[in-house]
């Protein structure tokens, strides 16, 4: 395998200056992203890196130490400094709880790609932007259409001193579209597809799934209907959800609050800690009994899918919330085995260049029975609200206020007339728990975020959470606009 006689080198530098257990994760990136606006090519970019991270341990607790020189020096110098980093950390620690690994794996993993996206000519990638970007301007109001495509490859491979050799190739691919119309006292965007795209692990076949052609007519006229749209009516009242507003509710009101280091109290410095704990599991109704919510970082097109976390270990499925219950947390091995559970492989670094974390990778929301349109169905008065526009929550990820890009008004179970600034609140686990339908599989799909932070220096991950729409009674609908 690539770089074996590298890691060798490491790992044998890192035993030589103490540490009980050293992995090293070599990575090699590229990355781009395209934009175009109004009319214009405004961005254009095409980085690679190669580089490794080293991960020591010495008396229980962790060093960290990354490079990009690959001379025998520079590799003995960073391994020594993982494990003079961990030596010093041992000194300090209040609570040493690191160990090695147990299993080890000998393994490769690849994302399914129909058409390597980095082979699709570069012209062609910025026609579509350009064809889709000026069926934007539907109206006179778009003041400013853009378009855009990111791909990313990364080929990672995985040594540890237990035995562990791991190579995976990750691509991941996504694309979208804005219309921003100004008039009428106002200024309204509508976004396509969701609220930031469409983001998955796959090629080319991503991009062209989200049909941004095909879509960019109706996303500029829908931006131009919203500046003489009635605004969203305030009250607590049913609404309904599409998939990938759902999605955002589940990446900062579960998803975010599931992390095991924020419940630990180990991660504060970026967005807070969490409002739950681990004597929570199995007594805290999150939900109603529709709401299960799984860790899957197998997921097909899941942007965050792979075979095996950065910590080395396999990918598997697990329950954060079980038919409304709490039933777990996003963790690493060190976290879940300080509360009696094994890892469910959740641990990512941005780059080569990061240490690993505990990271949101697939979290999912089920799907239910209900067909999408019998959603509507049985509300009088409520409202049905699209593609996220603006959040807010607190540093314990329990009180939030949303607001959408656009939403319909629903009477007597049948969607009407167009809303602008539709918005809503809510206590996350009562919220969960207003939660009474569920759309189909056939509704269900995997909603990627490309830029979710964390730490400090922040990383950036990307995420999928998947989901269908669903539906929510007795919201506070309004907030921050008079009714």
């Amino acid at each position: 395998m690539e770089f074996s006689d590298h890691a060798a080198r490491v790992l044998d530098t890192a035993a030589a200056c103490g540490a009980a257990y050293c992995d090293v994760r070599f990575e090699r990136t590229r990355s781009e992203r395209a934009e175009v606006r109004n009319g214009d090519v405004s961005g254009l970019a095409d980085e690679c890196s190669t580089g490794y991270g080293i991960r020591a341990l010495v008396d229980g607790a962790w060093g960290f130490a990354a490079a990009n020189g690959f001379t025998d020096a520079v590799l003995d110098n960073t391994a020594a400094r993982a494990v003079a980093a961990a030596r010093a950390a041992a000194e300090i620690a209040h609570h040493r709880i690191g160990e090695a690994p147990l299993a080890k794996y000998v393994d490769t993993f690849a994302t399914a790609v129909e058409r390597d996206p980095l082979d699709v000519p570069l012209g062609e990638r910025i026609a579509l932007l350009l064809d889709a970007e000026k069926l934007l301007h539907a109206a006179p109001s778009i003041a400013v259409g853009r378009a855009w495509i990111d791909l990313w490859r990364t080929e990672k491979f995985f040594f540890s001193s237990i035995g562990s050799r791991i190579a995976q190739t990750i691509v991941q691919s996504g694309s979208g579209m804005t219309a921003l119309a100004v008039g009428a006292g106002d200024a309204q965007e509508r976004m396509w597809p969701g609220d930031r795209g469409l983001y998955q692990s796959g090629g080319w076949e991503i991009v062209e799934a989200a049909q941004l052609r095909e879509n960019a007519q109706r996303t500029g006229e829908e931006a131009h209907a919203l500046l003489t749209a009635p605004q969203c009516p305030g009250g607590v009242m049913d609404i309904v959800l599409g998939g990938s507003q759902v999605s955002l509710q589940i990446h900062e009101s579960c998803g975010h609050a599931a992390e095991l280091d924020r419940v630990m109290g180990w991660e504060a410095n970026f967005s807070g800690t969490s409002f739950l704990s681990p004597a929570q599991i199995g007594t805290l109704r999150y939900g109603s009994p529709l709401v299960t919510i799984v860790v899957d970082n197998s997921l097909p097109r899941g942007i965050a899918t792979a075979g095996y976390d950065d910590e080395g270990t396999k990918s598997v499925t697990t329950d954060i919330i079980r038919a409304g219950m709490l039933a777990g947390f996003e963790s690493s091995r060190d976290t879940a085995r300080s509360i009696g559970r094994p890892s469910n492989a959740c641990v990512r670094a941005q780059s080569w260049m990061h240490v690993p974390m505990i990271r949101m990778c697939n979290l999912n929301l089920l799907p239910g029975t209900t067909p999408f349109e019998e959603l509507f169905t049985d509300i009088e008065h409520g409202v049905y609200m699209e593609a996220n526009r603006s959040w807010s929550i607190d540093d314990r990820r329990l009180n939030f206020q949303f607001g959408c890009q656009i939403g319909w008004e629903i009477r007597k179970g049948k969607r009407g007339r167009m809303l602008k600034n539709p918005t809503y609140a809510g206590v996350t686990p009562q919220f969960w728990n207003s939660c009474d339908a569920i759309g189909d599989a056939a509704s269900w799909f995997a909603w990627g975020t490309p830029n979710c932070g964390k730490g400090e220096p922040m990383q950036t991950g990307r995420t999928t959470q998947a989901a269908a729409p669903a539906r929510f009674r007795n919201v506070t609908v309004g907030v921050g606009f008079d009714a």
